[in-house]
């Protein structure tokens, strides 16, 4: 992630409250990106003790290392596989599930929300790959698709987890809906007290309420506290 404004500086500017709130955002905006989970995993920060795959933060696979193309390649490989076993099997959803996951994995959202969608064409009630389409979707620069595949999930089922979570970051990092996002978060851990990555919403929901209070258009030369 690109190096933010100082604190120092923000504060020497007088910032409009709008402008400071934008300045805080980028400050911890990467912090959030990370904390993308897919439908049936937990956060990263536990997955060694849990079962499930997790995306990798956005910024974690190989930028600077190889290429998009070189990772397209890297993932049509891997799926060859799948892809072979769906040749007699086209409409299973749990292999198209897997192909989407391959490519998610590999950056490539475009063909990871094709087969997601497929998948949910043949079992549209599984709510993990549901709300893995809707994360891939977020990538893709789809924030209010998104949203609406995290609906669905939470009509279906209003305490599924990672929707909960992936919920709040949308509507934080896209929509700038910061109480949206910490409505998000406080429902996730009032009906999923054990949430393995309760800890780390904890400290991410207190940040973005830290800077809930500052109305738009006032004046301030507070600085961010990081």
């Amino acid at each position: 992630m690109s190096k933010s404004p100082s604190t120092a500086s923000t504060a020497s500017s007088g910032l409009t409250a709008g402008a400071y709130v934008l300045a805080v955002v980028c400050l911890i905006v990467g912090i959030a990106i990370g904390y993308l989970v897919r439908g049936g995993s937990v956060p990263a920060q536990t997955a060694e003790s849990h079962e499930g795959h997790n995306h990798p933060p956005a910024q974690a696979m190989g930028e600077g290392q190889v290429t998009p193309e070189q990772l397209k390649h890297m993932a049509d490989k891997q799926a060859e596989p799948l892809l072979s076993q769906l040749k007699s099997s086209p409409n299973d959803p749990t292999l198209l599930a897997n192909v989407g996951n391959v490519y998610y994995d590999a950056r490539q959202f475009k063909e990871a929300i094709d087969y997601y969608s497929r998948s949910l064409q043949s079992a549209p009630n599984n709510a993990d790959v549901r709300t893995d389409m809707g994360t891939a979707l977020y990538q893709s620069g789809k924030p209010d698709q998104a949203l609406i595949e995290y609906d669905k999930v939470l009509k279906q089922n209003p305490k599924h987890a990672n929707a909960l979570v992936n919920q709040g970051i949308v509507r934080w990092e896209a929509k700038m809906d910061l109480q949206g996002a910490v409505n998000s978060w406080e429902e996730l851990l009032k009906t999923n007290p054990d949430y393995p990555g309760r800890a780390d919403v904890e400290q991410l929901m207190a940040r973005v309420k830290a800077h809930m209070n500052i109305k738009p258009g006032t004046p301030t030369n507070k600085p961010a506290k990081m």
